[in-house]
């Protein structure tokens, strides 16, 4: 039985906009053109240069996955947590009842690295809604690193996956990171590249144009893994900062590289389970009633119910933006 592409249901840009505190940033999920797609709920692709960054914030009710492309970033949390990504490294926050954290761009200490221009981080952060029962969860974070992830080379060695949460050609991420079952790959399509992605049926998908430009095969497309036909008449090119939304029929992301393609494509396919429930959403808390959202903007106002150690707490790390 031959597998079937899923066709596409909307193509839109991310726009660049302002965000934090400086940042600058390509939302995609989470604006008028999409608001949400069940258990996704923002994809921002960041770029955050020394002097800017996201200081103290809070969160309740879902999870986050920050995905460093490039450049370092540090964070810290009311709890006493703190570390720094590098470029490749990635961090799941599950926010549950509730966090308080700051996201800065890595100032380095190292001589040489001051004599350098600073570099500005550059990355995806993802938010993916928590299950109801798990909307007043203890906060955590779980850090996957570079160098933990499996990659996986198909056709030939044109094409390379980088398995972060998921399978792709036989292949499995290392561990479930987050509550909300989700798949993440990283793929880079060499010119003259296709790749066949199965995907689970019945999951919300899409997939994100971080370099080039793919063309993405309909259900009408011959089977095939010759890039010949990726730019057939059954196909859709799309270019780089725009979001591919999927329909959920469909087995299979059909993606390729013109043959004559002057640089390489580097693209992201994410999958979800759909939840059935409300979102209701107020900036960084993503409850399922309006009540809930009350609740959660007077426990953070009043340092209860999970805020406590809001009280008297600051950032290291956010202070030179917070005065």
């Amino acid at each position: 039985m031959s597998l079937v592409p899923r066709a596409i249901r909307k193509i839109f840009l991310a726009a660049e906009q302002a965000e934090g505190a400086g940042a600058r940033v390509r939302r995609s999920i989470g604006t008028p053109a999409l608001r949400n797609l069940s258990p996704f709920l923002m994809l921002d692709h960041f770029s955050v240069s020394p002097g800017a960054g996201f200081p103290d914030h809070p969160h309740r009710g879902q999870e986050t996955i920050t995905y460093l492309l490039a450049g370092a970033t540090d964070h810290e949390d009311f709890a006493g947590n703190r570390g720094t990504l590098y470029a490749g490294d990635l961090q799941f926050m599950t926010a549950g009842r509730g966090i308080v954290h700051a996201e800065m761009p890595h100032l380095d200490d190292d001589e040489n690295s001051k004599q350098q221009p600073p570099q500005p981080m550059v990355g995806l952060q993802l938010w993916v809604d928590l299950p109801e029962r798990l909307k007043s969860c203890e906060p955590r974070y779980r850090d996957l690193r570079a160098s933990e992830i499996p990659v996986v080379h198909v056709d030939h060695g044109r094409a390379t996956v980088r398995v972060i949460s998921g399978q792709s050609h036989g292949v499995d991420s290392v561990k479930d990171l987050a509550y909300t079952p989700v798949w993440i790959l990283d793929v880079v399509l060499r010119p003259g590249a296709s790749l066949t992605q199965p995907l689970p049926a019945g999951w919300n998908a899409f997939a994100y144009v971080l370099e080039g430009s793919a063309w993405f095969a309909g259900p009408d497309a011959a089977p095939s893994s010759s890039s010949s036909s990726s730019s057939s008449s059954s196909s859709t090119k799309v270019e780089q900062y725009h979001n591919v939304v999927f329909e959920q029929a469909g087995d299979v992301v059909r993606v390729g590289n013109d043959a004559d393609a002057a640089q390489d494509t580097r693209l992201v396919i994410i999958a979800g389970t759909p939840l059935d429930q409300n979102v209701v959403q107020y900036g960084p808390f993503v409850l399922s009633s309006k009540s809930a959202v009350y609740q959660a903007l007077s426990d953070y106002q009043t340092f209860s119910n999970g805020f406590e150690r809001a009280r008297n707490w600051t950032s290291e790390i956010g202070k030179p933006l917070m005065g």
